[in-house]
C-alpha cells in the first residue's frame, strides 16, 4: 500500500509543462489525500489557466502513479480563464489570454519597423508590463537577430512551440521556425494560415501586450491578424521624407478600414546624432509627421534620430533601449512607450473585431459571391479564381 510520502515522492518526476522543475519542486502540490490503498486524489494549486496545461498534467500524473499502483485524480485550483474580448457575436479571438495586441506597420520596408518593434516591447517590459513579441514579418523576419536569438532552436511542449525569453520580454519568429536564410515564396492563404498558427500554436503565456511585427504594406497578413484577434492599436513607422510620407498614409488608412484604433506613429531616422560631437543633424527631414498625426486624429509617438548605436545594437543582438539606456535614443524610446501604453490603457476595453469577420462561408473564395449581373462573371458564377 503506497503512503502519502510514497506519492508525493513519485510525483517529483511530473514536470511542469513547458519547464525543467516538478510540480513538488514548485510547491503546486498542496494536498494528497488518499481514498482508499490503491486511490488518492492530488490538489494542485498551478499559475497558468491554459486548459492544455490541465489536460497534460492530468495525463502525466496518472501515468506516473501508475508505476506504484496508484490510480490518481486530479483536483486543480488555477486562475480564472481570461475572458475573450470578442466572442461569437461580436468576433473572434484566437489568443484569449493576451489582453492587448498591438500592431506594429509601415507602408514599406526599410523604415525601420523591426527595431522600433524591439525597442518598444523591450521599453515596455522595463516599465513594468509583460511582454511579448510576435515577429510575423514572413518575408523578412529580423527579429531574432536583434534580439540575440540568431540560431537558437525552438522547444517544443507538447505540440506547441515555446517562446524565447529575451530582455524580459516572450519572443517568437517565423525566422525560427524555418531554415536559416531560406526563402519564402508563399500565397496569401498560406500566409494567412502561417498568422494564425503564431497565435494559436505558441505557447504564449498570459501578456499585458503582444507587439506583433506585421510584413510591410496592407495585405493578407494584416487582413488575418486584425480577423483572428480584437486588435487594440496599431502603430505606424515612417520615415520624414515625403515618399515615405505617402505611404503611411495607405497603411493609417488600413488601420481605418479595420477599425483598429491609431496608437500613434513613429517618426524614425528622424535627424543624425554624430557619435563623436553629439551634435543631431536634419539630413532626411525631421518633424513632417506632425501634419500626417493630425490628418488621422493621432499623436506622433517620438521622433527616433539615427544614432549608430541602434544600427550596432540591432547588429550584435543588444537593443539599445536596454543595453545604453542614457542614449537620446533609448530616452525617446522610452518617452514613445509611455505615450503608447497610456493610449493602450485607454482603449483596451473596446477592442473588438465584429464588423471585419469573413462573411463567405469556410472555404468559400469571396470572388465566388459576385454578383451575378457582372460583366467578369464566369458562367459557372463568380470569377472563377476559385
Amino acid at each position: 500500500m503506497a503512503t502519502v510520502a510514497d506519492i508525493k515522492k513519485q510525483l517529483e518526476n511530473v514536470l511542469y509543462p513547458g519547464f525543467q522543475k516538478s510540480i513538488v519542486e514548485f510547491g503546486f502540490v498542496k494536498d494528497i489525500e488518499l481514498t482508499n490503498e490503491n486511490t488518492c486524489v492530488v490538489h494542485l494549486d498551478i499559475t497558468s489557466s491554459a486548459s492544455d496545461v490541465e489536460e497534460q498534467l492530468k495525463k502525466d500524473i496518472s501515468s506516473t502513479l501508475a508505476q506504484i499502483g496508484v490510480s490518481g485524480t486530479l483536483s486543480v485550483k488555477k486562475p480564472e480563464e481570461p475572458k475573450q474580448q470578442s466572442n461569437s457575436v461580436s468576433g473572434s479571438n484566437i489568443a484569449p489570454q493576451i489582453k492587448n495586441f498591438v500592431m506594429v506597420s509601415s507602408g514599406k520596408g526599410g523604415v525601420g519597423k523591426s527595431t522600433t518593434t524591439v525597442n518598444l516591447a523591450i521599453a515596455a517590459a522595463m516599465q513594468g508590463k509583460k511582454v511579448g513579441i510576435l515577429d510575423a514579418d514572413i518575408y523578412g523576419p529580423n527579429i531574432p537577430r536583434m534580439m540575440g536569438l540568431n540560431g537558437k532552436e525552438v522547444e517544443v511542449v507538447g505540440n506547441k512551440a515555446k517562446p524565447f525569453d529575451a530582455y524580459g520580454v516572450a519572443v517568437m519568429s517565423m525566422g525560427s521556425l524555418m531554415e536559416e536564410g531560406q526563402a519564402l515564396i508563399w500565397r496569401g492563404a498560406m500566409i494567412m494560415k502561417a498568422i494564425q498558427q503564431l497565435l494559436r500554436d505558441i505557447l504564449w503565456e498570459e501578456l499585458d501586450i503582444l507587439f506583433i511585427d506585421m510584413p510591410p504594406g496592407t495585405g493578407d497578413a494584416q487582413l488575418t491578424l486584425a480577423q483572428s484577434v480584437p486588435v487594440t492599436c496599431g502603430v505606424n513607422v515612417t520615415t520624414p521624407q515625403h515618399v515615405a510620407l505617402d505611404d503611411s498614409r495607405r497603411s493609417l488608412d488600413m488601420f481605418a478600414k479595420l477599425h483598429i484604433p491609431i496608437g500613434g506613429i513613429v517618426e524614425n531616422m528622424s535627424g543624425f546624432i554624430c557619435p563623436s560631437c553629439e551634435t543631431e543633424s536634419d539630413i532626411f527631414g525631421m518633424g513632417t509627421c506632425e501634419e500626417l498625426a493630425d490628418q488621422y486624429n493621432t499623436q506622433v509617438l517620438g521622433n527616433l534620430p539615427i544614432e549608430p548605436a541602434i544600427r550596432e545594437g540591432g547588429d550584435s543582438g543588444k537593443p539599445i533601449v536596454y543595453c545604453q539606456p542614457e542614449s537620446v535614443s533609448a530616452k525617446r524610446y522610452m518617452e514613445a512607450t509611455a505615450k503608447l501604453i497610456a493610449f493602450v490603457d485607454e482603449v483596451s476595453e473596446k477592442a473588438e473585431n465584429a464588423s471585419i469577420q469573413p462573411t463567405t462561408a469556410p472555404g468559400v473564395s469571396a470572388c465566388s459571391t459576385a454578383s451575378a449581373g457582372s460583366a467578369q462573371q464566369s458562367s459557372s458564377g463568380g470569377c472563377g479564381c476559385s
